[in-house]
């Protein structure tokens, strides 16, 4: 893979050669590398040098293990530089302008706010570069991995081909991460569009914007252009937004949306798109009639699939499908002597996943006895729209499907103290229990730091620690996570059956 694809946007000749990306190729694909030459048998190949693949071969190393990483494209992988980090270092710069669009509420009067979109851009980059010195090849070598830049595929069960050398391995992980889907609507592969590996490269911002996926890149990115000051439609076959989310939770985001005046068309299906002078035309089916939009550009943000190609699977004995590597609980691979981790073998697509993944690989690949579980993973999640929204466990719907009776718990975020000076209008704390007991086996958040306030009912719910105790844990005043002990609290509330409280009416008269 050309590593100057990443850099392809409105205008790529701005971009490619800029100061902060070429300090990022110097690190994650610094021009001129010579590729090691491999000396006996590895302890451990990786092949990938995303967030999963960085995991495994930095820990494998430093566990003293003899390492091999291998990258096709950009080190750093998805995350460092297409994914996380400039997404939401974007996302931090739309954030201040919905604090300044609300700050008419506090009492402050801002007049005269104007977007500098090409500054915005050249921080995301900025900032971009910096944190790649942590992904950087230099690091790596430093830490003892033998890094090897290019495609790789496999010829045998233990041995992998790379820039015609081969290297024999004892073990090997796959994590080649995953890729932009791209939707087959008619004219759309033909007229161009921007995914999240290329909407980075803008150096203007496009007037009129279409996004195609209603999911949480394309929520994010549509209230971020928005804000920076777009027309902005979203499209989705589905028939609301962020489909897989709480449906309570969908909706105040949708009508968040609807306020900032992004134009919501759900539900719809798009018949082709065409160009029509300097404008991209859509036609589509929406409500039952089709109608036509004009717009700049197209951002697709479709779901996502597996990079499995060029890799020679077959020679290693590792079975795949469309979604990915077939891997067991411990996510080992057909081959019992390659896992998977990370994109590729999760069906959560998140950094933080991926580091997980890598860590169950590390334990069970390089050591005996008893095996890390990829089912025992506790996940949280957020989508970075503002408000934010959190997740971890079970949907209500999901425990209903697997016969599990839920009793649910919520507390607006408004109606916290902290809730109210802060103008916090929208946002709840969810939590599902197994009817009955206080198990927590699921729960949601609503608000603008939700990202942050998941992790408590994560940590509840890896700890074991039931929604009871929860209630025991002094929170400080005035803060939106005592929305958490007020859930907490409406739990403990329902043990006052009517039997206890005839039996402590009975005890606090016989005390007097």
């Amino acid at each position: 893979m050309n590593h100057m694809t990443y850099f392809q946007g409105y205008r790529p000749d701005e971009t490619a050669n800029s100061e902060a990306n070429q300090r990022l190729l110097r690190n994650v694909r610094p021009s001129g590398w010579k590729n090691p030459h491999p000396s006996g048998r590895y302890n451990l190949v990786v092949i990938g040098g995303g967030s999963a693949g960085l995991v495994a071969a930095i820990g494998a190393a430093g566990l003293g293990a003899k390492v091999a990483l291998i990258e096709r494209g950009l080190l750093g992988g998805d995350c460092l530089n297409v994914g996380c980090v400039p997404s939401k270092t974007i996302l931090r710069s739309a954030k201040t302008l919905g604090e300044l669009a609300r700050a008419h509420r506090f009492g402050v009067q801002v007049e005269g706010v104007n977007v500098d979109f090409r500054k915005v851009m050249e921080r995301m980059r900025r900032v971009r570069a910096e944190i790649s010195e942590h992904d950087s090849v230099h690091r790596l070598v430093k830490l003892g991995v033998d890094v090897f830049l290019g495609e790789a595929h496999f010829t045998g069960p233990h041995t992998i081909e790379i820039d015609g050398q081969t290297l024999m391995f004892s073990k090997a992980v796959i994590a080649t991460g995953s890729r932009p889907a791209v939707p087959p609507i008619p004219g759309l592969t033909e007229i161009g569009y921007l995914s999240n590996e290329t909407v980075w490269d803008l150096v203007s911002l496009p007037p009129r914007l279409a996004v195609i996926g209603a999911g949480p890149i394309g929520a994010e990115l549509a209230q971020a252009f928005r804000r920076f000051g777009s027309e902005v439609t979203l499209f989705d076959v589905i028939p609301r937004l962020l489909g897989r989310e709480d449906e309570e939770a969908a909706e105040v985001i949708r009508r968040v949306f609807e306020q900032e005046g992004i134009v919501l068309l759900l539900g719809s299906e798009i018949i082709q798109v065409s160009r029509k002078d300097n404008a991209k035309e859509f036609v589509y089916k929406w409500n039952g009639k089709i109608h036509t939009l004009l717009v700049d550009e197209i951002l697709v943000a479709a779901g996502r699939l597996p990079n499995l190609e060029g890799l020679n699977l077959e020679a290693a004995n590792v079975a795949y499908h469309r979604r990915g590597i077939e891997v067991d609980d411990a996510l080992r691979t057909t081959n019992p002597d390659i896992y998977a981790a990370g994109d590729v073998a999760s069906q959560f697509q998140f950094t933080h996943v991926a580091d997980a993944t890598a860590r169950i690989v590390l334990q069970n690949a390089l050591f005996p006895g008893p095996k890390k579980k990829l089912s025992n993973l506790i996940i949280p999640w957020v989508t970075y729209t503002d408000p934010e929204v959190a997740h971890v466990g079970m949907y209500a719907w999901e425990a209903e499907k697997a016969g599990i009776a839920v009793q649910t718990f919520v507390y607006a975020l408004a109606d916290t103290d902290r809730g109210r000076v802060d103008g916090e209008e929208e946002g709840f704390v969810k939590v599902h229990v197994k009817k009955g007991t206080d198990n927590i086996i699921g729960a949601t958040i609503v608000g603008r730091h939700a990202g942050e306030l998941i992790s408590e009912i994560t940590v509840a719910m890896s700890g074991r620690l039931g929604l009871r105790h929860l209630a025991t844990v002094i929170h400080p005043y005035p803060t939106e996570a005592e929305a958490i002990r007020k859930v907490a609290d409406a739990y403990n509330r329902t043990r006052l059956t009517p039997t206890v409280a005839r039996l402590l009416k009975i005890w606090f008269n016989w005390q007097r």
